[in-house]
């Protein structure tokens, strides 16, 4: 049993070794289109709407209201090994929340199985609950999601995702809740 749990985890490692050297060639950042971008007074005065309508917690309410794991992910842009999530092999129908503030974040009906360990979709509940940015954070250019309500981080989006979108939302378990549909409680 030790052997088998020393393999899976050397195993899990290797898979975060590739991921990273594969981010670090493809450089998995989305490319802003000219269409995309906001005049720079409109993208501060946004930022600004979004600040004031965010929920807010002190470090100590989000330490009481989380588990470790949760908290690390969340509030300290940490990721959970692959393969471990709750919901990375999860087949609920319903909606995925956020695990500090309850914002609706990806539809069950958008999760697919990339193969990475992590639960992905390949969009999400509207364009209002998620926020993108850039992140060049371990020597790699990728795009960060967090929830737009109380901006916890969720993960990262790629362009390696299936049609419609051709995104990957890969989100981390301990950040995200699930709330079971009406109609597939009632099956």
């Amino acid at each position: 049993m030790g052997a088998m749990r020393i393999a899976v985890l050397a195993a899990c490692a290797v898979t975060l070794q590739i991921w990273g050297t594969a981010c670090d060639r493809r450089t998995c950042q989305r490319p802003e289109s000219e269409s995309q971008r906001q005049p720079e007074s409109a993208s501060v005065e946004r930022e600004r709407e979004e600040m004031g309508k965010r929920t807010t917690k002190t470090d100590a309410e989000r330490k009481k209201q989380l588990t470790p794991e949760q908290y690390h992910v969340t509030c300290q842009s940490g990721t959970e090994a692959p393969f471990t999530g709750e919901y990375w092999n999860f087949k609920g129908k319903g909606v995925y929340v956020c695990v500090r503030c309850g914002n609706a974040l990806f539809g069950s009906d958008t999760k697919f199985d990339s193969g990475t360990g992590w639960p992905s979709y390949f969009k999400p509940v509207s364009a209002d609950s998620v926020e993108e940015r850039p992140d060049n954070s371990h020597g790699m250019k990728r795009t960060e999601v967090a929830c737009r309500k109380c901006g916890a981080h969720l993960g990262h989006v790629f362009e390696d995702g299936p049609k419609p979108t051709g995104l990957r939302y890969c989100i981390n378990s301990a950040a995200l809740d699930f709330k079971e549909s009406a109609e597939s409680k009632a099956e």
